[in-house]
């Protein structure tokens, strides 16, 4: 334990590699969600000096730490070992969890851990594990490293983007930010977080309140996820409205779903005002459409629950009709999912879109929604048509986060050196391919040329999502290959 103050778990102090878990615990006790990454970036620094290792901090929260070649190592090409401190924070509605605050409540079931009711951090804390584990131990062979814990990766890679790299002289980068064993990533699409706002206008009205609810989705991360078909509440949550307001008259008190732009939402509620006599009938509508969707849903989503709660009477501001009419609009006419697949490598997604958050306040209905494409031509061309979906109701578009794709390296020899290595362990080759889903790995060979780059991990599962489990004996093999590939960068 170093010397700042946190808090002691020991629900994984039996499991191997011993290092590596004590790490994850301590880290996944400290707050480290996106824009709450303080403490974690203390702990790093903290950690540094405790043992003697030259690092820095910048302005945008990124940690960099340095250590010395091993005995023999000298010569051999100097290694960047990279990850990001922030997590996604996902719980469940009946989750009372404070991510700010609050770390995570771990507990281990079979070969998987997992927090009770939230995300795990898995992504990426597992990087930041193994990097101290083998910053804090001497006796490992290894090139010298320049392990780079990059800030706010996940809304849009903010930390990467404003890294300055030029005190960084790494040949090599090994970045650990995957989520499947025996997958080394070569290439990864680009993104940006596309951000809407509408303006709204209410009105005073009476009637009787009924609140909605789309709940029991898979979810998960909008990236690797997205070809698996799992349902968006948002936007089932819009097909909801509109389906009702064909057939009856009521009036939009608010709605809001999901809590980050690059997860899947799983749940999305709302409030209309129905007029008294009508409630019954509405309710057992919004009941008839729960039928639909569940049958349409299947097999991906066998736990979808749709359903509407009378409230009694209520009397304040809704929005206006022409006002909803836009938001209704906007919810139908948004595109979701896949948008294209890409004809040269079968069975991967090329151009995708997530409505990952909505929300209302008094004045405004806002949107989040997560592009990716790995073609830039085509990143551009969805998000002007956003603009112009946004534009035509008078709402405001802006996007933050751009980042660049990652291109295939026909002459990686840092992936020559991880094939033969997994081959000589594992008996087999491992799998070599791009992702759907955004790595700092392109923000990194935009701002070093010559950088080497491979990109591996552990088997996590349903990450960004309160499902997110970790393979226990996933991290062991993996944390026996990274071993060995550090031992293997020679002159």
């Amino acid at each position: 334990m170093i010397g700042m103050e946190v808090r002691k778990m020991k629900i994984l102090e039996n499991l191997e590699p011993k290092s590596v878990f004590s790490y994850f615990e301590e880290i996944c006790s400290i707050p480290h969600g996106s824009k709450n990454t303080e403490k974690i970036a203390d702990y790093l620094v903290e950690f540094a000096k405790e043992h003697h290792l030259t690092h820095r901090r910048d302005e945008a929260g990124n940690v960099i730490i340095w250590k010395k070649a091993s005995a023999g190592y000298e010569d051999a090409p100097v290694t960047m070992l990279q990850g990001h401190m922030d997590m996604v924070c996902a719980k469940n509605a009946s989750t009372d969890h404070d991510f700010k605050s609050q770390g995570l409540s771990l507990f281990v079931e079979g070969d998987f851990i997992q927090a009770r009711g939230t995300s795990l951090g898995g992504d990426d804390g597992i990087a930041i594990a193994y990097a101290l584990a083998i910053l804090s131990d001497d006796s490992l062979k290894h090139p010298a490293l320049e392990v780079v814990i990059t800030n706010d990766e996940e809304i849009g890679m903010l930390g990467a983007a404003k890294l300055d790299t030029e005190d960084l002289k790494s040949k090599y980068l090994l970045n650990i930010d995957s989520e499947e064993e025996g997958i080394l990533l070569s290439s990864c699409a680009g993104g940006l977080t596309a951000v809407c706002s509408l303006g709204l206008k209410r009105r005073e009205l009476y009637g009787e309140k009924v609140d909605l609810f789309v709940k029991g989705l898979t979810g998960g991360h909008s990236g690797t996820d997205i070809e698996k078909g799992r349902g968006n509440a948002n936007h089932i949550f819009g097909q909801l409205l509109r389906h009702l307001k064909r057939s009856f008259d009521f009036d939009l008190l608010h709605l809001q779903g999901g809590s980050q732009d690059n997860a899947i939402p799983r749940e999305a509620e709302g409030s209309v005002l129905v007029a008294k006599d009508k409630v019954c009938q509405f309710l057992k509508e919004v009941e008839q459409f729960q039928f639909i969707l569940q049958e349409e849903c299947r097999p991906v989503e066998t736990s979808l629950s749709i359903y509407g709660e009378g409230k009694g009477s209520f009397a304040g501001e809704a929005m206006t009709e022409t006002t909803m009419e836009k938001v209704l609009f906007l919810l139908e006419a948004l595109p979701d999912g896949i948008q294209k697949m890409d004809f040269h490598t079968k069975g991967f997604v090329k151009t995708s879109l997530n409505l990952g958050v909505m929300e209302t306040s008094d004045e405004t209905f806002s949107m989040k929604l997560s592009l990716r494409s790995s073609s830039p031509y085509e990143k551009n061309q969805l998000s002007y048509k956003l603009r112009s979906l946004i534009q035509i109701v008078g709402g405001q578009y802006k996007t933050q986060g751009d980042y660049p794709s990652w291109s295939y390296n026909e002459n990686s020899h840092l992936r020559t050196i991880m094939i033969q290595i997994y081959k000589e362990m594992f008996g087999k080759e491992p799998t070599i391919m791009g992702i759907h889903a955004g790595l700092e790995c392109g923000i990194f060979y935009k701002k070093m040329p010559k950088l080497d780059i491979v990109s591996f991990g552990p088997d996590i599962f349903d990450a960004h999502s309160p499902r997110e489990r970790m393979s226990i004996a996933s991290v062991k093999r993996t944390w026996d290959y990274l071993l060995n590939i550090l031992e293997n960068i020679k002159s």
